[in-house]
């Protein structure tokens, strides 16, 4: 089953974007997956093509309006659609490598990239929104964070990456960073490649990479070290 993106956006040019490009473009050229992209702004009803209003209760910007916004969510994902629908938002449950995981075994991914000071609530509840974060930042609007989404769960795709064991080794991987790497030449600036790395010796190299995944999460990210599943 091809996994499918769907992205709700006021600015559909902003797209492709990076996803097309490298190897979530690759693999979008190669049928591997589908992106679909909708103007927001076609659900409106007004000559204007309105999609935002006041704040109900008073305060500054705008809000995006539930009927127009409802509607473009049912045109692109009818009752019986399967994926699921997120919306990018600061306040949304923080996007990691497990639920990116989750999303790519599924079929793919509706998301709504919201502008302005938000979504109105009923839409949220009323088709059933799932809000997800990429940080804790706050950015003009949800599409960088649509495409670091999706580009994430592209990546994990059968057939994206070349090596399928690329993915095994990755920072959150197991739950740590990774490991530093390196490559030629042997002597930079009179800093050297770990001896280690040249001994051909298979067991010490995975070893010494075990140890440095270590060291790098207890030091960078404790509360991935303090949660990681092993006992080392």
């Amino acid at each position: 089953m091809m996994f499918r993106a769907t992205v709700l956006t006021l600015f559909p040019e902003l797209f492709p974007g990076p996803l097309g490009a490298s190897l979530s473009g690759k693999a979008l050229a190669e049928g591997i997956w589908s992106l679909d992209v909708r103007d927001i702004r076609d659900a409106a009803s007004d000559r204007h093509r309105s999609v935002d209003d006041a704040p109900a209760g008073g305060g500054p910007g705008m809000v995006m309006r539930a009927d127009v916004l409802a509607a473009a969510i049912d045109a692109a994902s009818p009752p019986d659609d399967e994926r699921p629908r997120l919306l990018m938002s600061p306040r949304g449950r923080r996007l990691d490598q497990g639920l990116v995981g989750v999303l790519a075994a599924g079929p793919g991914v509706v998301v709504v990239a919201g502008r302005f000071e938000g979504v109105d609530q009923r839409v949220i509840e009323g088709r059933g929104l799932r809000e997800v974060s990429i940080g804790d930042y706050v950015l003009a609007g949800g599409e960088v964070a649509a495409m670091a989404l999706i580009e994430a769960a592209v990546r994990l795709l059968p057939g994206v990456m070349g090596n399928p064991d690329s993915a095994a080794s990755e920072s959150f991987a197991g739950g740590l960073l990774e490991y530093p790497h390196y490559t030629r030449p042997q002597v930079w600036e009179g800093r050297a490649i770990p001896e280690v790395l040249l001994s051909g010796d298979h067991g010490r190299i995975a070893e010494w990479r075990r140890a440095e995944a270590l060291k790098a999460t207890r030091e960078r990210r404790p509360d991935l070290f303090a949660g990681r599943q092993d006992s080392d």
